[in-house]
């Protein structure tokens, strides 16, 4: 069983909420989200806000702050075989009260097929919210190149 490391970012200024499935090994060993240099998350959110694509882990979360924008993942713990979402199993959900009794959060969007999954089948049920699906930023996303992924995260600008 691994247990997500990763504390959510958010702050009262947090207006969009958007869920991971669970960090991957690369995410785990940086110790913050999205951190395979191959994950297209931080060009393209970055791209949706016209700013320059945060590196370090203090930019990025000054970059998610700034843009009113709050990050975690649906997994709380799990048993999973290196980043594969779909050899994920056991899943123990994250609490999103801890943002959502503090943020005032007007959307969550889930970051591709398998988090929606799993929001759909644990969270949603337990807090009554609809997410939106957005495509994976995952290199494994390889039908969607950057420009089109651009254009379908646009929606996370408020």
């Amino acid at each position: 069983m691994i247990v997500h490391p990763i504390p959510p970012v958010f702050d009262a200024h947090s207006e969009v909420l958007i869920l991971g499935s669970f960090p991957s090994v690369k995410s785990r060993e940086s110790g913050f989200f999205y951190g395979h240099p191959q994950n297209r998350f931080w060009k393209v959110t970055a791209a949706v806000f016209s700013e320059e694509t945060p590196v370090t882990v203090e930019e990025k979360k000054a970059f998610l702050l700034r843009n009113h924008i709050a990050v975690w993942d649906v997994i709380g713990s799990c048993e999973i075989e290196g980043s594969s979402d779909a050899t994920i199993r056991d899943v123990t959900v994250n609490d999103l009260d801890i943002i959502l009794k503090k943020a005032d959060i007007k959307a969550i969007y889930v970051n591709g097929k398998k988090a929606y999954e799993m929001y759909q089948r644990y969270t949603q049920p337990m807090i009554g919210r609809e997410a939106i699906c957005l495509p994976s930023t995952s290199p494994a996303n390889a039908a969607w190149n950057i420009d089109r992924l651009i254009e379908a995260w646009r929606v996370i600008r408020r």
